[in-house]
Formats: structure tokens, sequence, C-alpha cells
């Protein structure tokens, strides 16, 4: 059985925005895709940009640094399938987003 966290509130990150926050001393990043909370790592692999602090369209987050595109919803990039971000579980309860990290 996965243990949650209380992480943030629904009303943190409203539809269409990310965001960013550390958690059991890991960057995460929260991403509201049309209502649904998606959870993935918040570390850009190429070069350890932010992703949380991105810019989100439509399911497709871009990385402040080098444009780097992810589809958050599977976790991979838009031009190498091949390299894939962490995704975490996420559960609502109330308005309360909490995540389990392995």
């Amino acid at each position: 059985m996965l243990d949650f966290v209380r992480v943030a509130k629904l009303s943190d990150v409203p539809v269409g925005e990310c965001r960013e926050l550390e958690l059991q001393g890991r960057l995460v990043a929260l991403f509201n895709v049309g209502g649904v909370i998606y959870a993935t790592d918040g570390t850009c692999p190429h070069a350890g940009g932010p992703l949380g602090a991105g810019s989100l369209e439509g399911p497709v987050v871009t990385c402040p640094w080098h444009a780097w595109q992810f589809d958050v919803t599977t976790g991979r990039n838009q031009y190498n399938p091949v390299c894939v971000l962490e995704r975490y579980d996420v559960k609502i309860e109330g308005d309360e987003i909490l995540l389990a990290l392995p």
C-alpha cells in the first residue's frame, strides 16, 4: 500500500498551470491539465532545469531553460520517447492534493 503525503491544495495549481515543490529531498512538479493533477520529477533530465517553473500548454510542459518538452500525462519527451520523466501517484481528497513517492 502506498503512503500518500499532502503536498498542496487544488487551488494552489489552477487549470493550465504548473508548480514546483520539494518533497523528501527531491524536486517535484505538479501540473493541472483540464482539472486533472499530474506529478512528475521536477528536474529536467537535459540540464537540470525546473520543470515546475516551465510553461504548460495542454498536457505538454516546456522546460524554461532549454525548451525540452514532456507530456506530463506519460512523462515522455516529445522528441525522444526513450527519455521519460518519473511520475508519481496522485490522489485528491476534497481540496487536498496528495502524492505517493517511492
